[in-house]
């Protein structure tokens, strides 16, 4: 019976197990899902199999660049607990995926997962595998994003937050630069914008905040005629809100981020311009286990 890439992808899903496994299951199993499963399962990747519907929401944001500063990758891993998030074989993990993310330049996890790991003769994948075994909690590469240029990056809180910020200057080699970057990705990290600048926010985004605000100022009882100016003064605070130039900057108020960047490149005698960035908060979006402790000692002493 013959099978797809899709049943592969299908398998791997359903089992937790690497590409080449599920791949290989799937050709002695001549392409029969469930005999393709019992074939895992003989192999010793059982336990895997059952630990990959696990919900893995807690873990680390990582971010590093190369020696030379240009190349740069932010990774998000989790594991099931926050003490394994810990564990130092788990962060040495983390490290080695964001070490062949530097070399490889995989195009995303799927491809991460077949290159050949950093520092080993094994693919991610089959490292991966190890680690769910000899760790014991279901442990998923969740996304990654990779810069190449003058990149700075920054993690807070011991792996809560991962921030990578990309640059157009000709004073990378300034110590001052660097004093400057990281108070950029400090900034991303504590305020979490949601835009580079005003030119990033789609037509359709701008205007749907401008409905919403429309609405508001029309419901606070303010006559219609005046409505869109008022909503023009909200939308500029909008813009101070959402975009990472526009914002005051955390260590001093009175200027934005563009201002400081801009009296930054000034002082230094060269120019600086903010490209891009990218931030990663472990575990948003995952909807954690909710454990309910009364109950779980209840069904030990049944």
């Amino acid at each position: 019976m013959a099978f797809t890439a899709a049943d592969v992808k299908d398998l791997r899903e359903k089992t937790g197990c690497g590409m080449m496994d599920c791949k290989n299951a799937l050709t002695a199993s001549n392409g029969d899902m469930d005999a393709a499963i019992d074939f895992l399962r003989e192999q010793g990747l059982a336990k895997q199999a059952k630990k990959a519907g696990r919900i893995a929401a807690e873990g680390v944001a990582f971010a590093e660049t190369n020696e030379k500063g240009d190349i740069g990758v932010v990774i998000e891993i989790n594991a099931e607990t926050d003490f394994v998030a810990k564990n130092a074989d788990f962060q040495a993990f983390v490290k080695q995926c964001a070490d062949t993310v530097i070399e490889k330049n995989p195009a995303d996890v799927d491809a991460l997962l077949e290159c050949t790991a950093v520092g080993s003769d094994q693919t991610i994948a089959a490292v991966l595998q190890e680690k769910v075994l000899t760790i014991g909690e279901n442990i998923k590469i969740r996304r990654f994003v990779r810069y190449d240029g003058v990149v700075v990056t920054y993690i807070h809180a011991a792996g809560r937050i991962g921030v990578m910020v990309k640059f157009d200057t000709d004073l990378a080699d300034k110590p001052e630069f660097i004093t400057y970057a990281k108070d950029v990705a400090m900034q991303i990290a504590a305020i979490n914008p949601q835009f580079l600048n005003k030119d990033a926010i789609s037509a359709d985004e701008l205007e749907h905040e401008k409905k919403i605000l429309t609405e508001q100022v029309i419901n606070e009882g303010k006559p219609a005629q005046i409505a869109e100016k008022i909503v023009l003064g909200k939308i500029q605070k909008y813009y101070k809100e959402v975009c990472l130039v526009e914002q005051p900057f955390v260590k001093d108020g009175d200027i934005s981020v563009l201002q400081y960047t801009e009296n930054t490149a000034k002082a230094l005698g060269g120019k600086i311009t903010i490209l891009d960035f990218v931030r990663f908060e472990k575990g948003e979006g995952i909807e954690k286990r909710q454990d309910n402790f009364a109950d779980e000692v209840a069904s030990m002493v049944k």
